[in-house]
């Protein structure tokens, strides 16, 4: 879905219908958190996106959700959020806490009871999330505070390095879908199992007394050893005759045989050594700072749901849980407010899984679609339509002047180094061929090789010919049109209307394909 969560989950999400919650929502006082894109190296960072960069500041949207949840009907959360208010006053640090307060509350219904969420946060905000999600889930059901390693040790100045973050679990009751994870061993603790039977079999030695240990043990002689045993002599008989018990050789003491074929590994804790953050030698890394690793989602969706539930990203950004949904056959629903997160998810899904399906809400369909997004709001159309060619918006599509460039194109015409093209968007009616003229102009000044004018409406014939006059952008591997006008129309045809040398797609990196597909009917 392509939208604010909120009104998403509203309207589109029913009560008790979704077994696992996965959200990283976007918070960090001291970075702009949702980097989408980075230009390719060598060109300015103008064309870098910043998704939320307005989201969580107190505004009217903020005090509206505020009203929301004090006057609602969860009394707890409303005592809490008047609390938090009154101590942090009204910044962007309680205009984050009131937008995730309403949106928790939704979160908390269309959850089934059985379901479980997980919240992923940085130290920042995380102390404050835990309270907001104690008021919303009922402090009882929280159930770990999990630590991450997100980054290799780094040098903060005089204080300990950031490099954990917090993931916040909770369940909806006391009856929550739970498979048990475990991790490899150590290597210290692999070198234990220095033992081996006449088979090969690797094993340890551990103790089988009880003392020392709650709750007593039997005591009893077994093969001429008296001891406060952990097991009933019945078992003792059973683990002698399956060959596990090990006798020492003074006589005087016996103990279990723990074979290493058998180890499962360690339970997984609370603190995370693993999975590798994403880092810019990854194979799966996108180009997205916040990117996590599908392994980290992996691991969530495997101890907190089983294949055909349905699993709820809010806040899917690149589409780390859709992926790891499809990988590991659960259904899912997703929702971003960019389009070029859309944009993004799509293509990664149809890369690793080229058999999926799946249904796109709140985004043009065809032609009038298109055109009632562009009444609506020409600057969300404007962003749309750059992200069916897979440009990058100017500035992060910020309003403001833009000096007739609405986004950019990068090419590598060798295949080596990286060229660009200027994008100018027109939702309006009113056309004529000085736009183009002036796209021609815009060009030459900011070295760009080629130019793409994307209308909504069909071109003059004065502007055809205009664009035909700018000539060709002459390489070695053919000669392309220096000026091209595209319109709505042809985005949609199966054809891509462009014509370029190798788009250079380095910042939107291809997604690997995955072995296991997938086919379902899903929602994004």
């Amino acid at each position: 879905y392509y939208g604010d969560n909120l009104a998403v989950l509203r309207e589109y999400v029913p009560d008790a219908s979704v077994d696992l919650i996965y959200l990283d929502p976007p918070f960090n006082s001291n970075a702009s958190y949702n980097v989408l894109f980075k230009a390719p190296e060598g060109h300015q960072s103008q064309a870098q996106i910043e998704a939320f960069d307005d989201t969580w500041h107190w505004t009217e949207s903020a005090e509206q959700a505020f009203d929301e949840v004090v006057h609602g009907p969860n009394s707890d959360v409303s005592t809490m959020l008047m609390a938090m208010r009154a101590f942090l006053g009204t910044n962007d640090m309680m205009a984050y806490l009131a937008m995730m307060a309403v949106r928790l509350i939704e979160l908390h219904r269309v959850l089934k009871s059985t379901g479980s969420l997980y919240l992923h946060c940085d130290p920042t905000a995380s102390h404050y999330l835990k309270i907001v999600l104690d008021a919303v889930f009922g402090k009882e059901n929280y159930r770990n505070e999990i630590t991450w390693k997100r980054t290799s040790a780094h040098s903060d100045s005089a204080r300990w390095g950031k490099n954990a973050d917090i993931i916040l679990f909770y369940t909806k009751s006391d009856k929550w879908k739970w498979v048990p994870i475990f991790t490899p061993y150590e290597e210290d603790y692999l070198k234990r199992f220095k033992n081996s039977d006449a088979d090969g079999r690797k094993w340890m030695d551990d103790n089988i007394t009880a003392k020392g240990l709650s709750g007593g043990g039997y005591t009893y002689e077994y093969k001429g050893v008296i001891s406060l045993w952990r097991y009933p002599r019945e078992s003792m008989e059973r683990l002698d005759a399956e060959g596990r018990l090990h006798f020492t050789k003074s006589g005087k003491g016996i103990r279990l045989k723990r074979y290493l074929d058998e180890s499962k590994g360690y339970p997984a804790q609370s603190i995370w050594n693993d999975p590798a953050p994403i880092n810019s030698q990854s194979k799966e890394r996108l180009g997205y700072p916040t990117q996590k690793p599908v392994a980290l989602l992996e691991r969530i969706l495997t101890a907190s749901s089983n294949e055909g539930d349905v699993v709820l990203d809010p806040f899917c950004g690149c589409g780390t849980t859709l992926h790891a949904a499809a990988k590991l056959k659960r259904n899912w629903i997703g929702i971003d407010i960019t389009h070029l997160a859309i944009g993004l998810i799509k293509r990664r899904l149809n890369e690793a899984f080229p058999k999926i399906a799946f249904d796109v809400v709140g985004v043009p369909k065809d032609v009038d679609g298109a055109r009632a997004l562009a009444f609506q709001d020409k600057y969300e159309f404007q962003k749309w339509a750059l992200s069916v060619i897979s440009a990058q918006p100017y500035k992060g599509g910020k309003k403001g002047g833009d000096g007739g460039i609405d986004g950019f194109l990068y090419f590598k015409p060798d295949g080596k180094k990286t060229e660009k093209a200027i994008v100018s968007v027109k939702g309006g009616a009113s056309l004529n061929p000085a736009m183009v003229k002036d796209l021609i102009v815009t060009a030459d000044q900011e070295g760009a090789k080629m130019g793409v004018f994307l209308t909504l409406e069909p071109p003059t014939k004065g502007m055809v010919a205009q664009a035909a006059a700018a000539g060709f952008y002459k390489t070695d591997y053919g000669n392309f049109p220096k000026i091209q006008i595209v319109t709505v129309e042809q985005l949609f045809a199966l054809t891509n209307p462009l014509q370029m040398p190798w788009q250079d797609t380095s910042v939107f990196k291809k997604a690997k394909l995955e072995k296991t597909e997938t086919q379902s009917n899903l929602d994004l």
